[in-house]
């Protein structure tokens, strides 16, 4: 039986994968696809739904995104989301203007038509997230206004003959307060969809298909102890087990203690059947990053280094038939390859492959997940909690939350006041309410004072955020006694820590990481 799907369509917009993960909360599979798609294409997918996102141009300009008036006429429900709203409009026959005054951020939005479907439960006023300059001044043939807002006379408007529906606004955020009700209302009502795919059945079907792909040949998979590659293992070991040999290699940038936790989980006395090779490179990796400052060649430096280690291990183990990695589904969207808002990253897991590493085909069996998907595999396969609940953690590791030079006597700071920050947060159990946070070095050096002593040592930077999309962050207001404990703590017991601050930088314009 074909899995139902729905497809979202990308115009360029910031929240194209929140939209999927919105959908997905509802058991129902989603993938993203840019607006130049071809029409054959999105037939043979044969999805139940559609979804047209937001994007950064105006409908009417030269050149702009657009999408054929046949993407309407399939009989398949489409969704329009602002951009994709106003798009709906102009194609169908409707008119799009530029608004006297655009609307920004929450707005009080009224439902006009209480019998819609995507207005099931949803109360007749509340507030709505809007972002746009152009608005619809007329509605197409067949179409009827069911929401406004004062400034919005279109807020909401549908053709619920043809499954056409319209939202200037962004319910896929949650500063709209019923913008999840809305996505439901549309993804099990009107789509028709059954809402029955669930993480256990996709960690069982992949463990089969990967089971009969690989057959008898071997895997090789590069293992960085972070939650992706660390479920990717897991997955691959229930299906194949030793013929999978996972590379560990630990450069010395890791959180305290990490390296060991990933060997006992998955070397010899964990509970995984796969070959484990763990390569301490740590002073290898100190070497390179000597004398260098600059994070962006930070970041390749730690990149390049793990390929060449990760092939010299390559080597001695011969000829594997497949590479396995731990590429998740953000990761392929922001590397243009599912979507059109393609932002690369220079640590993502998609590129970068090593050259020399002899092999027949790349697996990577999350590569149509979000990561809190991926954790959801993890627990199902018995990975440890600690494990697959860990917080995102950058691939240079500890390397771009060093201020400055890298080298062991810094890794040795940051490490230790970053345990204890994390310990600290664990027993006033804010460990669950805080999305990310972690210590940092800083590379500002001051006088203090200890005992009957001056000192002049390094300052500490705390960071704790709250995100939904890793787009925007908004600092976690830790309790005072919270950040006083750990300051004394972190003072008291890290050499050559004088001082501790508190980054309270949202992002923007800040970024999650320190660097």
């Amino acid at each position: 039986m074909q899995q139902e799907k729905v497809i979202v369509i990308d115009f360029g917009g910031q929240y194209n994968q929140l939209v999927a993960r919105r959908v997905r909360e509802n058991n129902v599979y989603c993938e993203i696809y840019s607006y130049k798609t071809d029409l054959s294409k999105i037939r043979e997918m044969n999805p139940k739904g559609i979804i047209l996102t937001g994007g950064p141009n105006s409908v009417f300009e030269e050149d702009s995104a657009t999408a054929p008036k046949e993407l309407f006429e399939m009989g398949i429900p489409v969704l329009g989301l602002c951009y994709g709203a106003q798009l709906m409009m102009h194609v169908l026959g409707g008119k799009v203007d530029h608004a006297p005054e655009g609307e920004y951020g929450k707005t009080a939005m009224t439902v006009d038509d209480a019998e819609s479907l995507v207005f099931q439960g949803v109360a007749k006023d509340s507030v709505v997230w809007m972002s746009h300059h152009d608005y619809i001044s007329a509605v197409a043939p067949g179409f009827h206004i069911t929401a406004h807002t004062d400034n919005c006379p279109v807020a909401a408007a549908e053709n619920k003959e043809a499954g056409l529906y319209a939202m200037q606004y962004h319910p896929e955020v949650l500063h709209s307060e019923f913008g999840k009700e809305m996505l439901q209302n549309f993804v099990l009502k009107v789509c028709g969809c059954s809402g029955d795919w669930k993480m256990e059945d996709f960690a069982e079907r992949t463990i089969a298909e990967i089971r009969e792909k690989v057959g008898n040949g071997k895997v090789l998979l590069a293992l960085s102890g972070g939650v992706d590659s660390s479920v990717a293992a897991g997955l691959l070991s229930r299906a194949i087990g030793r013929q999978l040999t996972c590379v560990f290699v630990d450069h010395g940038l890791l959180r305290k203690n990490e390296g060991d936790e990933v060997e006992a989980v998955f070397g010899e006395k964990g509970d995984f059947d796969l070959n484990f090779i763990r390569v301490n490179a740590q002073e290898r990796y100190y070497s390179k990053l000597a004398g260098v400052t600059e994070p962006e060649q930070k970041r390749k430096i730690i990149g390049e280094e793990f390929i060449r280690v990760f092939e010299e291990e390559a080597k001695k183990i011969g000829t594997v038939d497949y590479l396995a990695q731990g590429t998740i589904y953000p990761d392929v969207v922001e590397s243009g390859l599912g979507g059109e808002s393609a932002t690369i990253k220079s640590h993502h897991n998609v590129g970068g492959l090593p050259e020399y590493v002899d092999f027949k085909e790349i697996i990577e069996p999350l590569r149509n997940l979000f990561k809190d998907e991926v954790r959801k595999v993890g627990l199902h396969l018995g990975i440890p909690e600690e494990l697959v609940m860990r917080q995102p953690f950058p691939g240079p590791g500890l390397g771009i939350r060093i201020i400055g030079e890298v080298n062991a006597e810094k890794v040795a700071i940051v490490q230790d006041a970053d345990y204890i920050f994390r310990e600290e947060m664990k027993k006033a159990g804010l460990n669950k309410t805080a999305g990310q946070y972690f210590a940092a070095l800083t590379n500002m050096r001051s006088v203090g004072v200890m005992g009957d002593e001056r000192t002049y040592d390094y300052a500490i930077a705390l960071r704790a955020v709250n995100t939904v999309d890793f787009m925007t962050a908004d600092v976690v207001e830790i309790p005072y006694e919270v950040l006083k404990t750990v300051t004394s703590r972190i003072i008291n017991e890290v050499s050559h820590v004088n001082r501790v601050m508190y980054d309270i930088t949202s992002k923007p314009p800040g970024t999650i990481e320190f660097e």
